[in-house]
């Protein structure tokens, strides 16, 4: 099944006085893969500002902006028109021999490590080689997917943005940012390379063409088996055409969509909506 899709995120910002000037990153375009097609993308800011592009050493577009006009709010507003599909389990299931050879290893180095988001943790490690006895590489993925999605319970309020795949753990709950970093934690733990996916998921599958809906700024991971696929430890589903994937990274502090620094006065209120709408 494949899926058009319109994304349009808006993040607002007010201040208790007047901003003079601010230098800020958006992490909020969409990319293409052999799953995904991005056919139009655009970012507009109030005030407005000219934003440059680059991509950053995580292979990620970002949009930088500066402003320097006295501001008491900010709105960010990021559109963009992609084209999804499903993605099956890849067909080759490399051998463990194979994803902790020496090759892998130097390969994909940055994606074993530990981080503070993501840190190692005996006992979260003695887990993940039980769920790991008597399975492939791509099986213990899915194992791992699915001992996390029945340990936690999705719960908003519980967790923050700074929170670690730890802190989710012992209290049980988290929202998707927590479920994919303990995901990466107990894949890390057995060596298995395993990255963060920051994105959107669309929450009505049987959504009618032109039908908007309030989607959701989502994560979940992916792992090299042999290539690199993506699953959803959140919901416990492979990766299809109402996931849409922005940026990867070793964990959130990676792909942060919208972040910066500023000089003036202290946020009182931020809101972000996403609105997605099905095209075809």
């Amino acid at each position: 099944m494949k899926w058009r899709l319109r994304v349009v995120h808006t993040t607002g910002y007010r201040y208790d006085g007047p901003v003079a000037q601010s230098y800020n990153e958006a992490r909020l375009t969409p990319r293409s893969d052999d799953r995904q097609n991005l056919m139009v993308a655009r970012l507009e800011t109030v005030p407005a500002t000219r934003a440059y592009k680059y991509t950053d050493y995580w292979g990620t577009e970002v949009n930088a902006f500066d402003l320097f006009t006295p501001h008491t709010e900010l709105k960010v507003v990021a559109s963009s028109v992609v084209e999804t599909a499903g993605q099956p389990l890849p067909p080759i299931d490399a051998t463990w021999n194979e994803v902790r050879s020496a090759e892998s290893v130097d390969l994909y180095a940055e994606y074993l490590e530990f981080t503070t988001y993501v840190p190692k943790h005996r006992e979260l490690a003695s887990v993940a080689r039980r769920l790991r006895k008597g399975h492939t590489p791509q099986e213990t993925v899915l194992a791992i997917s699915k001992w996390v999605h029945d340990t936690l319970k999705y719960q908003r309020g519980t967790t923050g943005v700074h929170s670690s795949a730890i802190d989710a753990w012992q209290a049980g709950e988290g929202v998707c940012q927590d479920y994919a970093h303990l995901t990466l934690a107990m894949l890390r733990s057995v060596g298995i390379p395993s990255r963060y996916v920051s994105g959107y998921l669309h929450t009505k599958p049987n959504a009618a063409v032109g039908e908007t809906v309030v989607g959701e700024s989502h994560a979940w991971i992916e792992t090299w088996t042999g290539e690199w696929w993506g699953f959803d430890p959140t919901n416990d589903i492979p990766i299809a055409h109402r996931h849409v994937w922005v940026a990867t990274g070793r964990d959130y502090a990676d792909v942060s969509p919208l972040k910066g620094i500023y000089s003036g006065g202290a946020a009182t209120a931020i809101e972000v909506t996403v609105d997605m709408t099905r095209l075809a």
